[in-house]
This record gives C-alpha cells, structure tokens and sequence, in this order.
C-alpha cells in the first residue's frame, strides 16, 4: 500500500466477495488492494472518504447508439459520454449503426474513433456491423479491435444498415465463428412483422399489436439453431418477450453458446401504462405487458438473463411524433438506468450485488474486459460510482446530459443518487460538475 496514490474508503464497497466496509487503494489508474476498513493510509496518498455511501465498479454498457459522426444532432460522443458518467457509467460499447458511415469497415471504424477521440468523458469501444455485402470485411474488423458485430433479422430503421436473411445469418456467423468471434443480434422475424396489423395511429396497444411475441420467439430460435450447427457465439440483444425463455433455458442446457440481455425499460415500465401518443415509450422490440415483465425479472435471478444494458436509441425530438407507426423507436435511458434499474430491483427484493452483476460484471465478460473492468478488485481498473442508495430524485428531462432530452421517465421518483463518477482514479463528475473528457478508445483484448 506504501505506493498508493489515492486511497477510497466507504463503509459499504460491493466486491466480488460480497459488501463490506472496506478500504481500495489505487496507484497509476489501477485498484492495488482491497484492505480492511481501518487500514492505515500512507502520507503521500490522497484518502477520499464517502463514508455511508456505495462504492460500487462502474458500469460497463455495452449497448449504445451515440449516432456520431453523421446524426450528431441525435446524440454524440461529447453529450453521451457525460449522460453515461452522470449515470455512473464508466464504459461503453457504441453501436455501428445510426452514425454515417455506420461501422461496417475498417476506414469507418477509424473515422469513427477519430470523433470520439477527444470527446469521450468515459472509455469507448466499438461493435462492428454485419451487413448482405460485407462478409469480406468481418475479419479485418475483429483484427482491428472492434468487440463483436451487430445484425439485424428484420429492417433496422435505417437503409444505410440492411438485414441478413437466414441464407446471409448463415454466411456471416460462419465467417465470425471461423474466429470466434461474437454475433450480436436484434431478433426479431420479418415474415411475423408483415404479417402482424399494422393500424398505425397513437394508440399504444395497436403498437404493441404489431411487433408481437412470436416475431422474437421465431428469430431466437432461428438463431439458436445456426449457432447450435456453427458452434458459433451468439448475443440475443434487447429480449422483451418472455416466451422466448424456455427455448434459451433449453439450447444453454444443450451447450450453445447462446448469451441474453434486457433493458431497464423493459424491466422498470410496462405496457399498461404507456399513454396513447407517448412515443417517447416507443422501442422495437416493445415494452410489453406487466406479467410479461414479471417473467424478465424471473429470469435474470436464475441466470436465464446475463445482463442489463440500455440500448440508448436517441433522436431529435421532432421524430418523436405521436403516431407509433412513424415515430422513431429508441428509448433514451443512459443517465437513468442505475437508478430506475435499482429503483424496481430493491422493491423485488435484490440487492445492489445484483445490480452491480447485471450491469458491471456480466457486460463486462460479455466484451472480454472482465480483466480491467467489471469489479472492485486488484489489478481492475479503478472504475467507481459512488452511489447514496436510499436517496431519491424526481426525473426532470431539464437536468439530463444527453442531446435531446426525451425521456420516458418523465415525472418518475427514481432511488439511488450518484454522487461522483471516477475513470482509472480521476473523479470525473461530482454533484452534476464533469472535468474535461478523460476518456480512453478501447479494442477487444487479443
């Protein structure tokens, strides 16, 4: 501990161990020890003592459209990176699609990290995308760093950015399989969604109507069988609908390597209360019906569910129309996730460890940076949030971080307050003050 420069105290520090109270040291951005609480502190080290407050690692999202460069009047690096540290996320994983070019070569991933550069207030790494076209480019991505490749099974809004039919599913996870790599997938069937009614208008249970259960069941289990045949790694991203559960449950238990994520929407807000015309409730696949959630909920507390993260979809505001039909569909939710997520967990019974596991530890391990991010423990970088657990504020869109400031938790009392936001051992935000970006560009570990 003699080399320590900073030193973190709190009587409550969520290790992979468990929370105690407990003293992290840190010395060139890394935790070098976790000590007993009255540990002494070296003269040369700097003591920041929360005292009841949470430490907690920093989050790790790794589902995240910053839209930049190309829509940057939707989001961009500058304004999603310090939405994210005000949220206590301290890393992020950006989507290919919805920036111009989207990320589907290795000259626009570089154009793309060369606008985050210098923008970045948290560390930033990169999906890249599988597109018809571009099997050719998948391994040259993987080799430049990128974590993984995102796909679609139905339209994904955007034309720059076209689905994969099963005939090209199949050509570019045995492409990415050849390496190991990760496919991330937005499962929903487009045979289904045509053949859902499509009323249009701002009625939400028309919305609901037309993007049903079945269109996700049928492309899970369609994804489930190319990974079972391939030996391939797949990522079911955004499941919404329950009934999906059972197959997944059943293709782990057969060995595929098959990996889930939800999202806070769909575990903190339910169909029953959407307003008609609220289209700041709008997502693709949608948020569904109170039981429907309960199921979700089931789900990440026996594992079924890896992880939490936010599929932050922003747009100007104007795209948020009040016909869901025509409305943009994405759900603006970087700054508030660690709040309305623990808000819904504490009053079902878990504890912040489960937060902390769902939104840190298993995004983490999903990326392959459970080596420096992800846990309170040594040689990990010294990420934190500092959270006051039991404190509650009521969501004002005035007071978010992120471009356009709609949200659908408008109006919510939401638990947990973050106090401060630390980045390899710098406070990076505290009590709503950023420092200028500290950020890092991340590429998948060799």
């Amino acid at each position: 501990m003699s080399d320590a420069e900073l030193v973190l105290r709190s009587t409550r520090v969520i290790t992979p161990e468990g929370t105690r109270a407990a003293t992290v040291t840190v010395s060139a951005g890394k935790i070098t020890a976790v000590l007993p609480y009255d540990a002494e502190v070296p003269a040369a080290a700097r003591l920041e003592d929360v005292g009841d407050h949470v430490l907690l690692p920093g989050l790790v999202d790794t589902h995240v459209h910053v839209n930049d460069p190309g829509r940057t009047d939707w989001e961009g690096f500058w304004t999603a990176t310090r939405a994210a540290a005000a949220g206590g996320i301290t890393t992020l994983i950006d989507m290919p699609l919805n920036s111009l070019p989207p990320t589907t070569t290795v000259d626009h991933l570089r154009i793309k990290q060369d606008v985050a550069r210098d923008k970045a207030h948290i560390d930033v790494g990169f999906w890249g995308g599988a597109l018809p076209d571009n099997v050719k480019d998948l391994r040259p991505l993987h080799d430049a760093g990128v974590f993984g490749f995102k796909a679609f099974l139905s339209p994904s809004g955007v034309d720059e950015f076209p689905h994969l039919d099963q005939d090209r599913l199949a050509q570019s996870l045995a492409e990415i399989a050849g390496f190991d790599g990760l496919l991330i997938v937005h499962a929903e069937d487009p045979h289904h969604l045509a053949a859902a009614p499509q009323h249009g208008g701002p009625r939400y249970a028309d919305f609901l109507a037309s993007r049903p259960r079945d269109a996700e069941d049928t492309a899970i289990a369609s994804l489930v069988a190319q990974a079972r045949r391939l030996n391939a790694r797949v990522h079911v991203l955004h499941l919404s609908s329950s009934d999906a559960l059972p197959l997944i449950r059943a293709a782990r238990a057969d060995g595929v390597r098959v990996t889930v994520e939800t999202c806070p929407h769909y575990l903190t807000l339910s169909a029953e209360e959407v307003p008609d015309g609220a289209s700041e409730f709008k997502c693709c696949p949608p948020i569904r019906e109170a039981a429907n959630q309960d199921l979700l909920w089931e789900a990440l507390a026996d594992g079924t569910v890896d992880c939490v993260v936010t599929d932050h979809s922003p747009s100007t505001a104007d795209l948020k129309t009040d016909d869901f039909a025509t409305a943009w569909g994405g759900i603006s939710g970087l700054q508030l996730s660690l709040s309305a997520v623990w808000t819904e967990a504490r009053r079902r019974g878990h504890g912040l460890e489960d937060v902390v596991r769902w939104m840190s530890t298993r995004t983490a391990e999903l990326v392959g940076l459970d080596g420096s991010k992800g846990a309170i423990a040594p040689g990990r970088d010294a990420d934190f949030a500092v959270l006051a657990p039991d404190e509650t504020f009521t969501v004002d869109p005035a007071g978010l971080q992120h471009r356009n400031r709609v949200t659908a938790y408008a109006g919510k009392t939401l638990y947990g307050v973050v106090k401060s936001t630390w980045l390899r051992g710098e406070r990076i935000v505290a009590d709503g003050e950023f420092t200028a970006p500290k950020g890092t560009l991340l590429a998948r570990p060799q």
